[in-house]
């Protein structure tokens, strides 16, 4: 009998979200956002947006390459695979999106525990960087 990895797990439960629980929609990801420190609520006109220490981890993709319902959430080149192994059904990329440190997520198919781990993936990314850019100092102007 073949073992369980966490991997495995995880796409197992995205899987059953998809057909036990009801899609997460936008006052379901305000919530889980909302619960990482130093959020902030940057919703427009033109979608919902949350960043993390003043730079932006996940919004709606505007894209036209983007299905509906899709957020593009924020996360290194490097993890970016391993996350898109491990929710295969859920993350997916285009090629407009392929050249940033993005992922497109589709709400329908995630549960709540599942776009919190994501999300949480993002958050570290984004507020890493905040922190190296802060420890390195503002950049100079030219004199």
């Amino acid at each position: 009998m073949a073992k369980t990895t966490p991997k495995r797990k995880r796409a197992q439960r995205a899987g059953r979200r998809a057909r036990n629980s009801p899609a997460l929609d936008e006052s379901a990801l305000r919530e889980i956002a909302l619960q990482f420190p130093d959020v902030a609520d940057g919703t427009t006109a033109r979608g919902v947006a949350f960043t993390a220490r003043g730079r932006l981890f996940t919004c709606a993709a505007i894209h036209a390459s983007a299905e509906p319902n899709s957020l593009v959430v924020r996360i290194a080149v490097e993890r970016r695979a391993r996350l898109m192994a491990a929710y295969p059904d859920a993350l997916y990329l285009t090629d407009h999106y392929a050249k940033h440190p993005a992922v497109l997520a589709r709400l329908e198919r995630l549960d709540r525990e599942s776009l919190r781990d994501i999300l949480g993936a993002a958050w570290l990314f984004v507020t890493e960087k905040a922190v190296a850019r802060k420890r390195s100092g503002p950049k100079r102007g030219k004199r």
